[in-house]
């Protein structure tokens, strides 16, 4: 994005919902149309000069045509509905997807669509039905964790000629949570800490499993289970609610083993998806904020996005 588009987008006004009309869709010609408009230009000339009626003809047929083109591809974009639903929460170095819903009251087919990044190159085409809609997903990749804005983005058409590009700039409201990129071999979870009035009859040995497991029983919830050893031994077996209690699982940028901030969030994202992997209670320490122990997605979710946002 040059300095003009940049300057430009910060102009338009944050909507996730935008209807396009004359005041902000725009035409030009293009590089096509302008050698038309030449062309034309040495047709008239040479029939005056020659007094040629089949040359008027020709040139003015042609510069009619040239012109209910460029009626026909401003009213392609004009009156059309755009409605962006925000993108999902992502991992560093992964692409979100923007899903981008058009929508038509015009009776006739609205042909080649196209939209895009603003400043990208890669476009995404459609053809926009008779008073119905169409569904475009655009991909983008943010460069950093922590909370974006959706990029600005571009809609434009060149039918039916070619000869005339008519487009509109669109900057949405909707934001997308980056969360740090999990360490690809990532460490043991870190030993269990005692509860409060209670001893550490159950411990958590460096390759991530637990003592005081026994064999499956039917109604033991799910994050008792022990999956990482049902795995090996091709059996289901369960932790002792009664000794797992009795220590809880806290996940401490102390216990990275790094000083870099960066790798130490990188491995607590890691550890918050093995510990949830494994059903375990966990709690998350930043150093200013703690998340209490629990499991499930909604606190697997407030445990990520509090290391994006860190």
């Amino acid at each position: 994005m040059n300095r003009f588009q940049r300057w430009f987008v910060t102009r338009l006004p944050l909507r996730d919902v935008v209807t396009l009309t004359q005041r902000n869709v725009y035409i030009l010609p293009t590089r096509p149309g302008f050698m038309l408009g030449a062309t034309l230009l040495l047709l008239l000339v040479t029939s005056i000069n020659y007094q040629l009626n089949l040359g008027y003809l020709l040139t003015f047929l042609l510069g009619g045509s040239a012109v209910v083109g460029m009626y026909v591809c401003h009213g392609t974009l004009r009156g059309i509905t755009m409605n962006l639903i925000a993108p999902d929460a992502i991992f560093t170095g992964a692409s979100a997807t923007i899903t981008i819903n058009l929508q038509s009251q015009r009776r006739s087919i609205r042909h080649g669509i196209g939209l895009a990044v603003l400043g990208s190159d890669h476009w995404v085409w459609t053809d926009l039905p008779a008073q119905g809609s169409a569904t475009v997903h655009i991909a983008f990749k943010p460069e950093r964790r922590g909370l974006h804005r959706v990029p600005a983005l571009t809609a434009e058409t060149r039918f039916p000629l070619g000869t005339f590009r008519v487009w509109t700039a669109w900057r949405p409201a909707a934001q997308v949570l980056v969360y740090p990129a999990p360490e690809s071999s990532a460490p043991p979870l870190p030993p269990g800490e005692p509860r409060a009035g209670g001893a550490a009859a159950a411990h958590q040995h460096v390759s991530g499993e637990y003592d005081g497991v026994r064999a499956y029983r039917r109604g033991d919830p799910l994050k008792l289970v022990v999956w990482k050893k049902a795995a090996k031994a091709d059996e289901l077996v369960s932790r002792d609610a009664s000794q797992v209690q009795r220590v809880e699982l806290w996940l401490d940028r102390q216990h990275c083993g790094t000083s870099h901030p960066e790798q130490q969030l990188s491995r607590l994202c890691a550890w918050v998806l093995q510990a949830e992997k494994l059903g375990l209670d966990y709690g998350l320490r930043l150093g200013g904020q703690d998340i209490k122990p629990s499991c499930g997605e909604v606190h697997k979710r407030h445990c990520l996005e509090a290391l994006a946002l860190c």
